[in-house]
């Protein structure tokens, strides 16, 4: 039986709209502090580092909802990881203290063809548990790179056979001599992405507040429709502009 079309969730994509314009203007600071000469003094701050986590895990968060919203996750993930990819051998050919080994790209399309793959195993787990236990693990795991996790107070370091393994890095397992300018492992991201999965189920259903579905402000809406074109696109802007200034 084919499943009704889902309404649109109209304030899911002004809210992508706004994360993703904070996106561009996080970008635009850090290259003016990392790449051309101008100090910002708060830029690797804790409350900086907090925010741009905090909208990072909002947009993972819609990502993940937005599986229920896709005729093919297969083809969403091969797309979002081969933008990924570009940006790999862009960054490794002009900018190589930037490179990008796995960044929120290569996070996205990873999981995407993860949840494409394991969806009919997901299906089978209650919402709720689905929710709450994706949300645990997330914080749980959220000191991984640094070789442990922590469990109801209680500091568990993880064996040491994880660490120092290149291909381990894109799980969050920290190998020294390897970096990414933009890095976004699997664990504990991958969590993230799953709570938002299971959260979908009440936002396919229409169980969010009436006003989630309508449109309020739809220049954003336009603007959050494109998030992976922008993502893709705004960082040679930036870098291109800031060039002609500074240069």
């Amino acid at each position: 039986m084919e499943l009704a079309k889902p309404r649109r969730v109209h304030l899911m994509d002004e809210l992508r709209g706004v994360l993703i314009i904070g996106v561009v203007l996080y970008h635009l600071l850090y290259d003016l502090a990392v790449l051309f000469p101008v100090g910002i003094p708060w830029m690797f701050s804790d409350w900086m580092n907090s925010v741009r986590n905090i909208c990072a895990g909002a947009l993972i968060v819609v990502s993940g909802i937005s599986c229920h919203y896709t005729r093919s996750n297969w083809r969403r993930g091969l797309r979002a990881f081969g933008l990924g990819m570009l940006l790999t051998v862009v960054t490794a050919l002009f900018i190589p203290s930037q490179l990008i080994l796995f960044g929120i790209l290569h996070f996205f399309g990873s999981m995407m063809m993860l949840y494409a793959l394991l969806r009919p195993l997901l299906e089978k787990v209650p919402t709720m548990v689905g929710l709450l236990g994706s949300t645990l693990l997330f914080f749980l795991t959220w000191p991984i790179f640094s070789g442990f996790i922590r469990v109801l107070g209680v500091t568990v370091y993880l064996p040491e056979f994880l660490y120092n393994k290149p291909l381990l890095f894109p799980l969050g397992f920290a190998c020294q001599g390897i970096a990414s300018a933009d890095y976004y492992p699997l664990i504990p991201w991958g969590f993230l992405f799953l709570a938002g999965s299971f959260f979908g189920r009440y936002v396919r259903a229409g169980r969010l507040p009436e006003f989630c579905y309508r449109s309020h402000l739809p220049l954003l809406a336009r603007i959050g429709n494109h998030t992976m074109l922008i993502y893709l696109v705004h960082q040679p802007v930036i870098y291109g502009l800031l060039a002609l200034i500074f240069h």
